[in-house]
């Protein structure tokens, strides 16, 4: 394969950072997987070693290890004794209005690779402005579910969401132990389109104790639909507040127009 330098840069082990929350292998595991994601580096591509990894990124071996272990977990690598590790996964450019599928893995992988802290899970009556996004009637109920997603017990991120359409016997467990996409698909419930909105907002008292951060702080704020399609249809069945430490959460973004 090229040299490291060739596809990272000549400063490629800056991109890992020391004293970040952040571990270290997950900080290598994401930067080789945004390479073979936005096909920098291509399918059948023979990686570097985990010495060569190593020596470039100045880590110990054993974190160069874990890094294309998490890769292989998500087969995007495969990994064979004797014969090296090659990419599997095949690239192909995506419209720029319609990245879904690498952006809801995206999700579910931060998702598996953080802690979570399930703070409400209950049914009840969303406020009006949601209620009327969601479509919510009168006397109808949605699941409200607050949770805080932490690194090396740091938390970065608060998450406040209301869904219709799910069984009416989910509990705080179900929301500790799996990814709320996975729920989804298990309960049928397909997500065909997402709207984000990003932008930055101050924190409350309830978020600064809930991010460890002062009152007035700022925070990023994002704010996401999530549609079902029916017959042609298209239905909002999720509404998702979140708010994020920006010292500890990064959000990038890669479009490419097709054929480009």
């Amino acid at each position: 394969m090229d040299s490291l330098s060739d596809i990272f840069g000549q400063a490629q082990g800056r991109e890992l950072r020391q004293d970040a929350p952040t571990p270290l292998y997950f900080q290598l595991y994401t930067l080789l997987k945004q390479a073979i994601l936005n096909g920098t580096v291509a399918n059948g591509t023979q990686m570097p070693t985990e010495q060569q990894l190593a020596e470039s990124f100045k880590v110990s071996r054993i974190t160069a290890k874990r890094a294309m272990d998490e890769l292989a977990a998500e087969q995007l690598v495969d990994r064979r004794r004797g014969k090296g590790t090659h990419v599997t996964y095949e690239y192909v450019p995506k419209p720029v209005q319609a990245p879904l599928i690498g952006m809801l893995q995206e999700i579910e992988s931060m998702a598996r690779h953080s802690d979570v802290r399930v703070i409400n899970c209950k049914r009840g009556k969303p406020p009006a402005a949601i209620a009327s996004i969601l479509g919510v009637g009168e006397g109808e109920k949605a699941l409200f579910v607050t949770r805080v997603r932490s690194r090396d017990e740091q938390p970065f991120g608060h998450y406040a969401s209301w869904t219709t359409g799910l069984n009416s016997s989910l509990s705080k467990k179900d929301f500790q132990t799996t990814p709320r996409l996975e729920i989804f698909r298990r309960q049928g419930l397909d997500i065909t389109h997402v709207t984000q909105t990003i932008s930055a907002e101050a924190a409350t008292q309830e978020l600064a104790e809930r991010l460890d951060t002062t009152v007035g702080a700022p925070l990023i704020s994002l704010i996401r639909h999530s549609y079902t399609t029916t017959s042609g249809a298209e239905k909002i069945v999720d509404y998702l507040h979140a708010h994020y430490h920006p010292e500890r959460f990064e959000y990038q973004m890669d479009l490419r127009l097709d054929g480009a």
